[in-house]
């Protein structure tokens, strides 16, 4: 039996356990979207404190990343 691995990221490199991408990976991204569908500034909310944490964690090894876009740019409500 197969098992399910959900897309979660893998700290401190903030890659997808499951799919080895750079986290938030498009899985994870839907998943999120799912869960907050009715809560966009909640999921705001939640992937800025993400940001930070990552902000930390992975200044070291990319300093130029733009994490504010992986993070919070693709969360943003369309017009």
């Amino acid at each position: 039996m197969a098992r399910f691995l959900p897309h979660e990221a893998m700290r401190p490199l903030w890659r997808c356990r499951n799919c080895g991408a750079d986290w938030p990976c498009q899985p994870a991204k839907l998943a999120l979207l799912s869960r907050y569908r009715a809560d966009r500034k909640g999921l705001l909310i939640y992937l800025a404190s993400l940001l930070e944490e990552a902000r930390g964690q992975l200044a070291q090894l990319d300093p130029a990343a733009d994490l504010r876009s992986r993070f919070l740019d693709w969360a943003r409500a369309r017009h």
